[in-house]
């Protein structure tokens, strides 16, 4: 598999769900014990990049055909499925390895999973997997999102940043988007660190 620097991964942070708005106010308990800068005092709102705070656990960086990327660094070859503090490599090979005995995993954790995020990789059409997904749900009283992985990478990082108790399955695609943001994001960050080399 061939690859170009700028492309070895495709940051989901360019999607809005990636993102925190959050006006400050000065009766907030939160503010009494971490005074709001001069900035939030004015009422304003603050933006706070999900993957740049520890407080959330792990996040995704950034997904490629190969893996993922987590905001500790570490990079994912392969599916996997990822908790909000622990992260396992799942042992499929594809959407069509999604049976009964690949998610038995999910029925025995505790506390029960709010939601389980299911990222197929590319979009599926095939309607063979959602029937098995409804008898594994009804089953097991789990809740699924099934989506492309492209929108199940951001979901996921908003709904852990809500403190929900979510789980993502994630496949990686096999086929990338990329798009002008993300190619001059790449451009800007390897000038940066070539320009930081230089120094």
């Amino acid at each position: 598999m061939n690859f170009s620097m700028n492309r070895m991964f495709v940051s989901p942070t360019k999607c809005l769900k990636n993102i925190i708005l959050r006006s400050l106010s000065k009766s907030t308990a939160s503010n009494a014990l971490n005074p709001p800068s001069t900035y939030a005092d004015e009422g304003r709102t603050t933006v706070h990049v999900m993957n740049k705070e520890d407080e959330y656990g792990l996040m995704i960086d950034g997904y490629s055909e190969v893996g993922f990327k987590l905001n500790n660094q570490i990079t994912i070859l392969g599916p996997m499925v990822i908790f909000p503090r622990s992260v396992l490599a799942w042992n499929i090979s594809g959407i069509d390895d999604i049976n009964e005995d690949s998610l038995s995993l999910f029925k025995v954790l505790e506390p029960k999973i709010d939601i389980i995020v299911l990222g197929t990789g590319d979009k599926v059409d095939d309607r063979d997997i959602f029937s098995t997904l409804v008898k594994f749900s009804r089953k097991h009283k789990l809740s699924f999102e099934v989506l492309p992985t492209e929108s199940a990478c951001p979901t996921f990082n908003f709904l852990n940043a809500e403190g929900r108790n979510v789980v993502a399955a994630l496949i990686p695609p096999k086929k990338i988007s990329i798009t002008e943001d993300d190619f001059v994001r790449s451009k800007v960050r390897y000038q940066n660190v070539l320009d930081h080399r230089e120094k």
